[in-house]
């Protein structure tokens, strides 16, 4: 179905190449997995596969590239569309109508399909995503992950031949996330749809997958079964670094491999119980009856919390909970109908100017809203001097958390994560009394989440500062978080310890914590903490 004969790309002013001399051919009805650094070209990549690379972004490309016999070189990205359907990282820059079904219905349009035709598919595909409830609302008013899901099913709808999805999962819940592979999965085997993912949540993924394509980010790639990469990689999920802890011989993919493999560990231990200790901190958010409607509808109902300094709390809950209504209403954002939030004994929604910098560090789904700079450098530089901090401290914090970024490349070229790493570090230079993050992982790979969870973890505990990001990472919130508050409906449904409320829940419970269960754990890292005791 796909076939790249000796592939390779580089773009111009770069250092390195992106591919180099790539040769696969992706049958009919394969899944295929894209892994690779943040930045290394995985986008790239999947932007080959329907000619917006060189087409539409420029780049020096070699090779051959053929989906279903045609060659891209041959035709534009426009004259693949009734074999390819793409969907990008950010769902927004593809949406061209602005209510769902408007949406789901345009590219049927502009083929000019039949009107009943177009009616049934709709239907079809309103069904298997779960979108029928959000058919009439407007685009812009449904939550990352819903529009995530209306992305997919605006390419779903055209029944492409291949299917490119870039981070599909990265702004879903679990359960979502879980429902929309197991679509995916089903249309490769039931329908022989080619499907090729790059994502950097592996723990979600890597068990669906037929093959893996790992980028290095120099223009080496490595291709293979998950098994077969997975046993070189430097990228894995924690179940596989909890095999490699445990000094396992295969490496299971799956927690149900993976507790078969350690089943005689597991029942060699007696339950190890972990006292939970809240500390005594001080109060610096103070949120009272806060509600807050959209359209007459309310979409936080009456929340009362209080969060301390020192504390990193994560909000967590379904797509479309109202976690990032509560996190722009704590940054004087939102308009709130009922209620009061209180920061530090100020009003947020009247903090401005080098005020609102010191006291609230606020980034956004969308970290572009952030960038205005015309280059890397230029953004740094302005940092340092709104911030007044020595020249190069904004830079040296994106070098640790997405190193071997070009300084004169201007932000909307960068990838996703390393525009997110970008604005996390213009807005970590202000050393802001509050942090608050909304889906602070998207587009960053493992190394870049260790480097992102020591400098929170850091700035909390060092500073006394607050931090409160809204996440679907499970495996981030274990590593990262003290306290977790989740959300159904507008409601608080569960506050508590980390420990405790991510243990109560079956489908928000890390990698681990569902290997080694009944133990309270819920990392690898407090894997060999045991070990290292001598409880294992």
């Amino acid at each position: 179905m796909i076939r790249f004969s000796n592939v390779s790309l580089v773009y111009p002013n770069s250092t390195t190449t992106v591919l180099e001399n790539l040769s696969i051919e992706i049958a009919e009805g394969e899944l295929v997995l894209v892994i690779g650094p943040t930045g290394s070209g995985k986008s790239s990549l999947l932007r080959l596969i329907n000619g917006l690379v060189p087409h539409h972004t420029g780049g020096i490309l070699a090779g051959q590239i053929t989906v279903d016999g045609v060659s891209t070189r041959d035709v534009k990205p426009g004259g693949l569309a009734h074999l390819i359907g793409i969907v990008g990282q950010n769902p927004l820059n593809g949406f061209v109508a602005d209510r769902v079904e408007e949406e789901l219905a345009f590219a049927m349009e502009a083929m000019n399909l039949p009107q009943d035709v177009m009616r049934k598919r709709v239907e079809e595909v309103l069904d298997l995503l779960s979108l029928t409830p959000l058919r009439s609302r407007l685009i812009a008013t449904l939550s990352g992950g819903e529009q995530q899901r209306v992305a997919i099913a605006s390419a779903l709808v055209m029944h492409p031949k291949v299917l490119v999805l870039d981070e599909p999962t990265s702004a879903l819940d679990p359960i979502a996330a879980e429902e929309v592979l197991s679509i995916l999965h089903r249309l490769v085997h039931d329908l022989s749809l080619t499907i090729i993912i790059a994502e950097h949540k592996l723990e979600r993924v890597i068990g669906f997958a037929d093959r893996i394509v790992h980028i290095n980010g120099d223009g080496r790639t490595i291709i293979g079964t998950p098994h077969e990469v997975m046993k070189v990689s430097s990228i894995s999920p924690p179940i596989v670094e909890l095999a490699r802890v445990l000094g396992l011989d295969e490496l299971p993919l799956t927690v149900r491999d993976m507790r078969r493999a350690v089943q005689q560990l597991r029942e060699s231990i007696s339950v190890v119980d972990i006292p939970v200790t809240i500390p005594n901190l001080n109060p610096v958010i103070n949120i009272e009856n806060l509600t807050v409607a959209y359209s007459d509808k309310n979409v936080l109902n009456s929340l009362c919390a209080t969060i301390h300094g020192g504390e990193i709390v994560a909000i967590m809950g379904r797509n479309g909970a109202g976690k990032s209504t509560l996190l722009r209403s704590i940054a004087g954002i939102s308009k709130i109908a009922k209620g009061s939030v209180v920061v530090h004994s100020l009003n947020p929604i009247t903090l401005e100017g080098q005020i609102r910098r010191e006291i609230i560090g606020f980034i956004p789904q969308e970290p572009s809203d952030l960038l205005y700079g015309q280059s890397v450098a230029q953004e740094c530089d302005q940092a340092d001097r709104d911030n007044q901090r020595e020249p190069g401290t904004t830079f040296a914090v994106l070098n640790q958390l997405v190193p071997g970024i070009n300084l004169q490349k201007h932000p909307r070229d960068l990838s996703e994560g390393q525009r997110l790493g970008l604005a996390l570090s213009v807005v970590f230079s202000a050393n802001p009394k509050v942090l608050i993050l909304d889906e602070p992982t998207r587009g960053l790979d493992y190394e870049a989440k260790k480097s992102l969870t020591k400098i929170l973890i850091e700035f909390a505990a060092i500073f006394n500062r607050a931090v409160i990001l809204a996440t679907h990472d499970v495996e981030l919130v274990a590593e990262l978080s003290t306290r977790v508050v989740f959300l159904a409906d507008g409601d608080i449904v569960a506050d508590g310890p980390t420990l405790e409320v991510l243990l109560s829940s079956p489908a928000f419970a890390p990698q681990v914590s569902k290997v080694m269960s009944p133990q309270p754990w819920l990392t690898v890292h407090d894997v060999v903490t045991a070990l290292e005791s001598g409880v294992l």
